[in-house]
């Protein structure tokens, strides 16, 4: 289904995707009906297309030669330059030469990280679990962290018109203990790595090795049932989570592997919020913080944000939340529209 009949000047439209390394999503939305109107969409398995390029084509084909002189895309990973290396797809993509393939103006690239922050702004309250409601300065800088595999951090600034979205690698900073508790978990890790970032103890890859330092150095029992399922699963994290969380009968050892966890994202939290002053709030992204919503709340995660010393009034009446359902594409046609106008105005 779609409603591009009604919108037949391409410099109209504007061509958007979020690029995954299992599904990519691609829509074109316009400048009348902004980035929440789709008037195409849809979702192509991502290692089934040599590049980008051909499945735009394909995209392009389903929708009668889709003619569009603009796009943007959010990628996992970095973009330096307008290039970017995808984490998990073996694509190579480029600005300059995506323009030029796909017959286009203008291409542009952005971290899927930048994608979810700018969607931030244009969130209504049913697509927000709220775990402190807090008071939101107007202006203020907004913090977002996405602890998924990895931990993806972005933040938000005012510019006097609107927020602008800013890139960060904030999850690969050195991961600083706050408790003694957490001074035992970086001395475990340095014995397994030569550099402990916080991504290692805040995000899905992080989990196993919370799980493993309360096993194996703290002295907590695992359960045969679930090292079995552990034994033979490619991703701990998952299992680890879902035992944890059981709310028939949780897991103990993986319970306090939950708890731990969310205590040093609530670490990782205030302190990305204290270096850009997030008085504008804290948002949580991604697909473990949705699944630990409930738990979150009543967790540490609270009481580890605000144990900021002399901040600590500050970050208590900052408003944390927690973003639902995935938002980057919403994210990825904001920036791209925006950058189409001040381009246009040029």
């Amino acid at each position: 289904m779609s409603d591009l009949a009604a919108h037949p000047d391409p410099d109209a439209l504007l061509l958007v995707g979020d690029i995954g390394g299992t599904k990519t999503d691609l829509a074109v939305v316009g400048s009348q009906g902004g980035p929440r109107q789709r008037l195409a969409h849809r979702r192509y398995p991502s290692r089934e297309y040599d590049g980008l390029e051909d499945m735009v084509r394909a995209f392009r084909s389903e929708f009668g030669g889709l003619d569009i002189q603009s796009a943007c895309f959010d990628v996992a990973g970095p973009v330096v330059d307008g290039r970017a290396q995808l984490t998990n797809l073996p694509w190579q993509l480029d600005e300059v030469v995506l323009a030029r393939d796909l017959d286009l103006r203008h291409a542009w690239l952005v971290n899927d990280l930048v994608a979810t922050a700018a969607a931030v702004p244009l969130l209504g309250a049913e697509e927000l679990y709220v775990v402190q409601d807090g008071e939101r300065l107007p202006g203020g800088a907004i913090a977002v962290l996405a602890p998924g595999t990895g931990l993806g951090e972005a933040f938000l600034t005012f510019d006097g018109f609107g927020y602008r979205p800013q890139a960060s690698e904030g999850g690969h900073s050195a991961f600083s203990p706050a408790d003694e508790l957490e001074v035992g978990l970086l001395r475990f890790l340095w014995g397994r790595f030569e550099r402990v970032s916080v991504e290692r103890v805040a995000s899905g890859i992080g989990i196993p090795n919370l799980y493993d330092f309360l096993r194996d150095e703290r002295g907590m029992a695992e359960s045969p049932a679930l090292a079995a399922v552990l034994d033979g699963a490619s991703d701990r994290t998952h299992p680890i989570i879902e035992a944890g969380i059981d709310p028939a009968s949780p897991d103990p050892l993986a319970q306090a592997t939950v708890d731990l966890f969310l205590q040093v994202l609530g670490t990782e939290a205030a302190n990305l919020a204290l270096k850009v002053l997030a008085t504008g709030g804290i948002y949580l992204a991604g697909g473990i913080a949705q699944r630990l919503c409930e738990r979150l709340p009543a967790s540490g995660f609270l009481d580890a944000m605000r144990r900021s010393g002399r901040f600590r009034a500050t970050l208590e009446r900052v408003p944390v939340a927690i973003v639902r359902g995935e938002v980057a594409l919403l994210g990825a046609a904001s920036v791209g529209l925006r950058l189409r106008a001040e381009a246009a105005t040029r």
